[in-house]
């Protein structure tokens, strides 16, 4: 079966974020299936971006095939980010009979925003293929709750209409969200076409960690418990309120340092944050590599923290965030804050869920720390257990591919 992912910003190892194209190709062609991934080649969040040569153009990525389509670049989420998804779902067209000669068995609509959906039905049309919508998040319901839109906001009602247009051709939807389905039906989604295939794990990265350069490790203190976070500085992570937390527990818990790695468009102001507090318990640091994310997790002594912004009703369709996996997968337990449809650390015993407001955060921590390290080792043994049997990708790729083969 040859499988065609449609997603502007699908990456590599090499590249970077994001990885979960890459991670179910890699799966696919293990079980004999041919895969072709047709991404952007400017993507706000890849660490590299590769150098354009021409305005289509083919590279084999550790096995797997991309097709690149030459996009501008921008920053931020204003103008620029609009006119680059424009380039792509541009590029889409443009190369239609190129991309319907590949003669895909499945294709799959996969970016971020619905827009890839017009051109991926135009597609399996020309080629008979099966049609997917691959949904990560709610678009437009997140610009919406995350960005303050107006749902008569032009962007807002452009994005409506394809989803709109989605779930009423779709063949199925495979949706990472694992409460959506009732949204999806209200948006012309029929029954039986919605299936659950979350994030997780690749376990030839996490099994073969690579080591952290001393410099980074010369940085962290040496006589401090570390409370880690690892991954995006986006609004949706809410991390001020973990600054919040260093300022509540610093008095009251000197052996605490907390370590965020990662980058994203909030960095400035959490740092800002944290210099107004005067605060030397809590440090951002540059994000690492995706192979060295287990050697950063096995330092962090206590717990990994997942704090997700929810002051809007949008998490109750459910959430999958990568990091979770990697926490559990690392063993360690994990203290969540957020509201939302699904509770992971509840489901798998791996930790505490706790409301989002800095306070339940900063007592959920203590609650934590009182716990016998005994106890928090079973937390983190029961997490690690859990991924294995059902976030790997080898079990997750399965999965999907039994959505695709499901009549």
């Amino acid at each position: 079966m040859h499988i065609l992912i449609l997603n502007h910003y699908a990456g590599s190892p090499s590249y970077g974020m994001e990885f979960r194209p890459y991670y179910l190709a890699q799966e696919w062609i293990r079980l004999g299936h041919q895969v072709t991934i047709v991404a952007a080649n400017n993507s706000h969040i890849r660490r590299i971006n590769p150098e354009p040569k021409g305005n289509i153009w083919e590279e084999n990525v550790e096995g797997i095939r991309y097709i690149w389509l030459k996009s501008r670049s921008y920053s931020g989420n204003g103008v620029g980010r609009m006119l680059n998804m424009l380039d792509y779902i541009r590029g889409l067209y443009k190369n239609m009979k190129s991309l319907a000669a590949l003669k895909p068995d499945v294709v799959i609509a996969s970016s971020t925003y619905p827009l890839d959906n017009y051109p991926a039905y135009k597609l399996s049309k020309k080629t008979g293929a099966q049609f997917i919508y691959e949904v990560h998040d709610l678009w437009p319901l997140s610009p919406q709750k995350l960005g303050g839109y107006s749902k008569w906001h032009p962007f807002i009602v452009v994005m409506q209409a394809a989803e709109n247009f989605a779930y009423k051709h779709v063949d199925k939807v495979v949706s990472i969200l694992p409460c959506a389905e009732e949204h999806m039906k209200e948006h012309g989604l029929a029954d039986g076409k919605f299936y659950h295939v979350p994030n997780g794990v690749y376990l030839p990265e996490v099994q073969n960690a690579e080591p952290l350069s001393e410099e980074f490790v010369n940085q962290l203190p040496k006589d401090k418990k570390i409370i880690g976070y690892c991954g995006t500085l986006g609004r949706a992570n809410a991390l001020h309120n973990l600054v919040e937390v260093a300022r509540m527990v610093k008095d009251s818990n000197p052996d605490l340092f907390f370590a965020i790695v990662g980058k994203g468009p909030e960095k400035d102001n959490l740092n800002a944050l944290i210099k107004k507090y005067g605060l030397d318990n809590i440090r951002i640091y540059d994000a690492i590599p995706k192979p060295q994310v287990q050697s950063f997790l096995q330092l962090s002594s206590i717990i990994i923290i997942i704090i997700i912004w929810s002051d809007s009703d949008l998490y109750k369709y459910g959430i999958s965030p990568n990091k979770i996996f990697d926490y559990m997968y690392a063993g360690k337990p994990v203290l969540q804050s957020v509201r939302a449809g699904n509770d992971i650390p509840r489901d798998s015993g791996c930790g505490i869920t706790c409301d989002t407001r800095p306070e339940e955060i900063a007592a959920a921590l203590k609650k934590m720390l009182a716990l016998p390290q005994a106890e928090r080792d079973e937390m983190g043994k029961k997490g690690h257990d859990y991924v294995m049997q059902n976030h790997t990708y080898e079990v997750l790729a399965k999965r999907f591919l039994e959505a695709i083969e499901h009549n």
